[in-house]
C-alpha cells in the first residue's frame, strides 16, 4: 500500500514538472479527489455573514471544482509560497475570473503530496469571503474516494425551458438539480469554481447581500452566490415564466421504502 502511494505522488510530480500553471493545478484537484491531507484545519466564512464565522476540522470543506470549466474560465498563475502550511512546502496558484465579476481564489497545493492545503475566495473588491487552511497535517494523507459526478447533458436546455429569458452570469453553467426542502428546486451553477444556487421556490427569500429574487407568475425565482447584485439581478430581469416540469427528469430519484 505505501508503494503504490509513493509511486502515485512521483507520477503527480513528475507530470507537474513539466505542466503549465492550469495543467498543474488541474492534476492536484483530480489527485484530491483520491487523496487528502488530515489533521487540524482553520475553517473562516465571511460571507454569508454568520456569528460564529471560524470553526476547526480535520479536512478542508469540499469545494467542487470542474476542470473543464476552471480551464475556460480563469487565468491561473503558479509561485511558490513565501511561506508553508503546517511546516509544509507549498506552491501557491491565483485565479483570476477571464470574464464577468466572479470572485477570485488562491489554493496552496503540497509540493510532495499534490492536494491542497489552504485555500481562499475573495470578493471582486478583494474582500475576503471565505478561507480553509491546515494548522498541522498527520504524517501521511489519506485515501479517499470523493468522485466528482458529470454535468447532465441536456442540463442547460432543461433550465432555460423552464425559465424562458433567463440570462446565466458569464462562465457559469448549470451542473446539477435537486428538489429543494419545502417545495421547489435548486439548481447549481458553476464556473469551475464558484457556485451560485438558481431556485424556483413557493415563497420569496430575505433579501440580503449576495441574494437576488423576483416573482414570476406564481413562483419566486432566487440567485443567490458571492457576486455583486447588479449581474445577479441581470440574470433574472427578463424571465417570462417559471414552471421547473423540464427539470423532473434532473432531480435525484427517491426510494420510497425509506
Amino acid at each position: 500500500m505505501k508503494r503504490a502511494l509513493a509511486a502515485a505522488l512521483a507520477l503527480g510530480l513528475a507530470a507537474a514538472a513539466n505542466a503549465a500553471p492550469v495543467d498543474d493545478l488541474t492534476a492536484a484537484l483530480r489527485q484530491a479527489r483520491t487523496l487528502a491531507a488530515r489533521g487540524d484545519a482553520e475553517v473562516s466564512v465571511f460571507f454569508p455573514p454568520r456569528a460564529v464565522p471560524t470553526r476547526t476540522a480535520a479536512r478542508l470543506p469540499t469545494v467542487p471544482f470542474y476542470p473543464a470549466l476552471l480551464t475556460r474560465n480563469f487565468t491561473v498563475t503558479r509561485q511558490d509560497a513565501s511561506a508553508p502550511i503546517a511546516g509544509r512546502e507549498v506552491t501557491r496558484y491565483d485565479l483570476t475570473p477571464r470574464v464577468g465579476q466572479a470572485a477570485r481564489w488562491t489554493l496552496w497545493i503540497d509540493r510532495v503530496w499534490n492536494v491542497p492545503l489552504a485555500y481562499e475566495e475573495r470578493k471582486p473588491g478583494g474582500l475576503l469571503a471565505r478561507r480553509a487552511a491546515f494548522t498541522r497535517v498527520d504524517p501521511q494523507p489519506l485515501r479517499i474516494k470523493r468522485p466528482l459526478p458529470p454535468i447532465p447533458v441536456g442540463l442547460r436546455a432543461a433550465v432555460l425551458k423552464a425559465l424562458p429569458g433567463l440570462r446565466f452570469p458569464p462562465g457559469f453553467v448549470p451542473v446539477s438539480a435537486e428538489d429543494r426542502e419545502g417545495g421547489g428546486v435548486t439548481v447549481s451553477l458553476s464556473d469551475g469554481v464558484n457556485v451560485l444556487a438558481l431556485v424556483v421556490a413557493p415563497r420569496n427569500v430575505r433579501a440580503a447581500p449576495g441574494v437576488a429574487s423576483r416573482r414570476v407568475g406564481g413562483r419566486f425565482v432566487w440567485l443567490v452566490g458571492n457576486l455583486p447584485d447588479t449581474p445577479l439581478k441581470q440574470a433574472l430581469a427578463q424571465i417570462r415564466e417559471a414552471d421547473p416540469t423540464p427539470l423532473g427528469t434532473f432531480l435525484p430519484t427517491h426510494d420510497s421504502k425509506r
